[in-house]
């Protein structure tokens, strides 16, 4: 799994959520050139990306240094936060997020008319359902978002969201998991 690389609004210190107007920053744009040539070529045999635009601006150099198509999924956008999105982070108190001190408190916080940790874990869960169906013999990429990250992370270990981690996913950032062999229908 790869994060899109810094964003308007990650430099800004703004909620994306399911924004569509942020972009990568020229610091984004050379984060995500570099994580492309950091992937094996030869290994990854396809590649899903969110189809909000900065996820598609990374996905785009991991494409080309792969020599792969990348096929869009919106099962891959970040957490939808609603009202809150395009304020500052700092809005976005423990009550909506239902994360305090890097720690899921509660997996059914939502903001206003956004998405709780547990509607992200069964989006993410039944995208991995989706693609364990799928004929790939070789190693996926999947090009996405920090929370999303978080949420396939603890999806493929068989986790709950709640009293889950909530660590720092950095901009740019790789990380692999197994998808796992047993599906998990709900996050506990």
């Amino acid at each position: 799994m790869v994060r899109h690389g810094e964003s308007t609004w990650n430099n800004l210190g703004l909620i994306q959520g399911h924004a569509d107007g942020p972009v990568l920053t020229e610091r984004g744009r050379a984060q995500s050139l570099e994580v492309a040539h950091r992937l094996p070529v030869g290994v990854v045999e396809a590649i899903y990306a969110s189809d909000l635009e900065r996820a598609q601006e990374t996905a785009t150099f991991v494409g080309a240094a792969l020599g792969l198509r990348v096929d869009t999924h919106n099962a891959l956008r970040e957490r939808c936060f609603g009202a809150l999105e395009g304020r500052p982070l700092s809005a976005l108190d423990p009550a909506h997020s239902g994360i305090r001190d890097e720690r899921v408190i509660d997996a059914t916080a939502r903001p206003e008319g956004g998405e709780s940790l547990d509607d992200l874990y069964g989006r993410v869960g039944t995208f991995l359902e989706w693609l364990g169906d799928q004929p790939h013999a070789g190693d996926v990429v999947l090009v996405t978002h920090g929370g999303t990250i978080r949420a396939l992370r603890a999806y493929c270990a068989g986790e709950p969201m709640l009293d889950s981690t909530w660590g720092a996913v950095p901009n740019g950032s790789v990380w692999n998991v197994r998808q796992p062999a047993i599906v998990h229908a709900t996050s506990g």
